[in-house]
């Protein structure tokens, strides 16, 4: 039989005092990162980690400041779209470079079910993270409800519309949908329809109402067809009913890029020429929109930044920094191609 392999001992911080030649408590204290410690001091404790190869013991430091040093980022999306969606993609990272600049760790919580609803509110009040991002949330969502009275610090990306006094960043999105969806209008467009989504969540709600504005009296409600995800099927499903509803369309605005290619793919079973026949604009301006052919008009959303102004809220609160509930709006652009 091979010999047992035996796990090397960890260097502890004593060994790092002996390399370094100082007492315990002045290695605490670099580790740490209190102050008062002299810069030579410093270099010399840091030197003598880098000789014993000592790792800190986060476990029992965590459970000395009562702080986990991670954040949370619960993503309110089935499975299929968190891989297909470049925005949530855009705002991980953009949430991540900001945490860790910070030593925090960021924890991906997926919510695909009920059951994953529970599971993840048993682990928010187990205290395995500081505080919470919580995007794409719905009216009604029991995670937000759970994470507003559990009082942890937080932060939506969007505005569930029945909870009040959270910190959220955002965009207008009424605002957004009405400059594309009046721009689409100017290509000389007269039978426009919408494929919406999400009209549980702020962002589809105000999309479709910024949409309807900018129709005013021509605005009619048989040429909008809509499903809960901003998803590639979406669009290719409800293309097809709009064709079917309105043979003559000839302009749409689809709630996402992603929604807006699936579009363009059942325009083109249909033998319908873009933009000549149906001139189509999205929202976002992710992967999709270069991906498609033509290239998508769409509107372009800032979504690494709203990742980044979210973690900084949420930081703020860990730092005892004074932050007034309310929100952060992002500013967006209304990015012109060949789709229209």
């Amino acid at each position: 039989m091979p010999p047992e392999r035996t796990r090397p001992k960890a260097a502890t911080i004593h060994d790092v005092a002996a390399a370094a030649g100082l007492s315990r408590g002045t290695v605490s204290r670099v580790i740490n990162g209190e102050p008062y410690v002299s810069e030579e001091a410093r270099a010399a404790v840091e030197s003598a980690i880098r000789q014993v190869g000592y790792v800190p013991n986060t476990a029992a430091r965590n459970l000395k400041t009562k702080r986990s040093r991670a954040v949370g980022l619960i993503v309110h999306e089935p499975h299929p779209l968190f891989l297909e969606d470049p925005n949530i993609g855009a705002i991980l990272l953009g949430t991540n470079s900001v945490l860790s600049k910070a030593d925090y760790q960021l924890v991906s919580l997926i919510i695909d079910s009920e059951r994953d609803s529970d599971r993840v509110a048993d682990y928010l009040g187990g205290g395995f993270v500081d505080g919470v991002i919580v995007i794409s949330a719905r009216a009604g969502d029991p995670i937000g409800r759970a994470v507003t009275a559990m009082g942890i610090p937080a932060a939506f990306v969007g505005h569930p519309p029945d909870l009040e006094g959270i910190a959220y960043v955002g965009i207008d999105n009424v605002h957004a949908a009405h400059a594309i969806t009046e721009r689409l209008l100017l290509t000389g467009r007269r039978r426009v329809g919408m494929i919406a989504a999400a009209l549980d969540r702020d962002s589809g709600r105000d999309r479709l109402a910024g949409f309807r504005s900018a129709l005013g009296e021509r605005f009619d409600p048989e040429l909008v067809v809509d499903s809960p995800l901003y998803s590639y099927r979406t669009g290719l499903e409800g293309m097809r009913e709009l064709l079917k509803r309105a043979p003559d369309i000839d302009g749409v605005f689809a709630a996402s890029d992603a929604i807006a290619a699936g579009a363009l793919d059942a325009l083109r079973e249909a033998g319908r020429s873009v933009p000549a026949d149906v001139g189509i604009v999205g929202f976002d301006d992710s992967a999709w929109a270069l991906r498609c052919q033509p290239p998508l008009s769409t509107v372009r959303q800032p979504a690494d930044l709203l990742g980044q102004m979210a973690a900084q809220r949420v930081l703020d609160q860990l730092d005892g920094k004074p932050s007034a509930p309310g929100g952060t709006m992002l500013d967006t652009e209304v990015i012109w191609r060949e789709s229209a």
